[in-house]
């Protein structure tokens, strides 16, 4: 693996593809990598901007792939092809990229939010780390490893309310076992500048 890949789309599909974005100073160490996942009629594009500068101050190398389909199968369905298209990515990436598997984390907003969050207990043996920026739900599946997890949403949250969704999850979690750092913050559903910093420090060791 190289540090030499450059930013941009990694050329896996026509129209809808992933993005991958690096820090912006060199890194020598292996760095750590955040699959960050969309809301609903989201792409990988608009999803990086969310989290704005972060991304270089903390040093973390950012995967931001497009669902299939308007979003991720299964906050509709079953898991499918948003996996098979997220293997591919992360494949590729790999390849590419001098990566720590020990900091390999998912993440997102919304329904991408839902999606990391359920992706990464069915794979907690892959990602270390979840962060979850106002998820709605759980999809229900056999649980591997012990990945940290960091959880935002805001108590105005007009779309997923906060009570109906974190304020529920973020306990259950808590009781079987997971180490989950809980951020409410005064906002609606978005991802505040410092919310998305604390989560990218999250991945990066640094919190």
């Amino acid at each position: 693996m190289t540090t030499s890949a450059k930013d941009g789309h990694l050329g896996l599909a026509s129209g809808r593809d992933a993005i991958l974005k690096l820090p912006a100073s060199p890194v020598d160490a292996p760095m750590p990598l955040l699959l960050l996942l969309h809301g609903a009629s989201g792409n990988g594009e608009g999803m990086l901007r969310r989290l704005g500068a972060a991304v270089d101050e903390e040093g973390v190398a950012v995967l931001s792939p497009d669902s299939r389909d308007g979003t991720w199968d299964a906050i509709r369905d079953d898991f499918g092809p948003d996996v098979a298209f997220l293997d591919r990515a992360l494949a590729r990436v790999f390849e590419t990229v001098s990566i720590d598997p020990a900091r390999v984390a998912v993440g997102g907003f919304s329904d991408g939010a839902t999606y990391a969050l359920s992706l990464g207990l069915i794979n907690g043996d892959l990602f270390r780390t979840i962060v979850a920026f106002s998820p709605g739900f759980i999809v229900n599946g056999p649980a591997q490893g012990r990945p940290r997890v960091f959880i935002s949403h805001g108590t105005a949250d007009q779309i997923l309310p906060i009570d109906q969704c974190s304020r529920v999850f973020v306990p259950m979690l808590r009781r079987r076992g997971y180490d989950v750092t809980f951020r409410e913050f005064n906002g609606r559903h978005e991802v505040p500048p410092d919310v998305a910093r604390e989560g990218l420090r999250f991945i990066a060791g640094k919190a």
